[in-house]
């Protein structure tokens, strides 16, 4: 069986990675995460609980920065890299943290697989690499414009796997994300907040006048997109978009969700925060052409599962 270490596995996106690979019965995963206490350390360990007594699955609590927590494992075939400090607006008042751990922490996995003479390395990149480009859609050729040390710090993710990927025979893929959401999604974020203000009658935040636009892409597209990555073997380097190609402004994004609430919302106005970008679009046609990836869950579709998978797990 192909022995794949997932880094941040116990998070939004790794648990649910973890257990579609688990399904397939075609892989052992160990899970490097440390419990960072960002939000709910209960979250995490709930999300852990649903491998407990699974043989094919070992988590160990650890921390990307020091590889010599892992450095006796056995051999591992593939790395799937999600750990990092997310939030772009958190980056901007402690940028010297969201460096040490992203960029360094990247390095410090790629060194792991060096040594490890480890095959693959795939890593969550961010559509925040685009940053202000206005020229829409984006495609992977289009200008990087950064405006958040988050984003920033995934551009040099990036060229960390170029740099490893030339100089050894790890074959390196950043799959850059867009606005990733779905049923357990990180409480922080603005579909899980709009959706419990909604529902307790409670107003909900809104930066700015609601204009901006977003490439919302729901969790089992973005699986979809990651385990093709893992059957891809025809470069070395690739950097590809997993999106949904249909954005949607915030405004329409809070009446898809007051009409499946079937509820109005409140509003809390507050100013545009720095480091927000007005749009994300992605271009999916490189996505398409190399991983055969097509999103299809739509924006109405994906609020309605999280809708009711939140009364679900009341």
């Amino acid at each position: 069986m192909t022995k794949i270490l997932v880094t941040g596995g116990a998070g939004f996106i790794g648990s649910n990675l973890i257990k579609r690979l688990l399904l397939t019965k075609k892989f052992k995963i160990i899970c490097l995460d440390n419990l960072d206490d960002n939000y709910s350390v209960e979250v995490k360990n709930r999300n852990l609980s649903f491998f407990n007594g699974n043989v094919d699955f070992k988590f160990i609590c650890g921390d990307i920065l020091n590889i010599n927590e892992i450095s006796n494992l056995d051999e591992v075939d593939i790395i799937i890299h999600l750990a990092a400090k997310a939030g772009v607006r958190e980056s901007i008042s402690n940028p010297i943290l969201y460096n040490h751990v992203n960029v360094e922490g990247t390095k410090s996995m790629l060194t792991f697989a060096l040594n490890k003479r480890v095959k693959k390395f795939i890593f969550a990149s961010s559509s925040s690499v685009y940053g202000i480009n206005q020229y829409l859609p984006w495609n992977e050729e289009s200008e990087l414009c950064p405006i958040s040390p988050y984003a920033v710090s995934k551009v040099y993710g990036e060229k960390l796997g170029k740099l490893f990927s030339e100089s050894s025979n790890i074959q390196f893929i950043a799959l850059r994300l867009f606005t990733v959401y779905g049923p357990g999604q990180r409480p922080d974020l603005a579909i899980n907040k709009f959706f419990h203000s909604i529902i307790n009658n409670e107003p909900i935040t809104v930066y700015g006048q609601g204009n901006s636009i977003r490439d919302y892409t729901y969790i089992d597209d973005v699986l979809s997109g990651i385990v093709a990555a893992i059957d891809y073997e025809k470069s070395s380097y690739e950097v590809i978009n997993i999106g949904s190609n249909s954005p949607i402004m915030l405004n329409s994004l809070i009446t898809e969700i007051e009409n499946v609430c079937k509820r109005t919302a409140h509003f809390k106005r507050m100013p545009e925060q720095a480091g927000d970008v007005p749009t994300t679009h992605a271009d999916i046609s490189k996505a398409k052409k190399l991983l055969g990836y097509l999103p299809s869950t739509t924006i109405r579709e994906g609020l309605q599962i999280f809708h009711d998978n939140l009364y679900q797990s009341q």
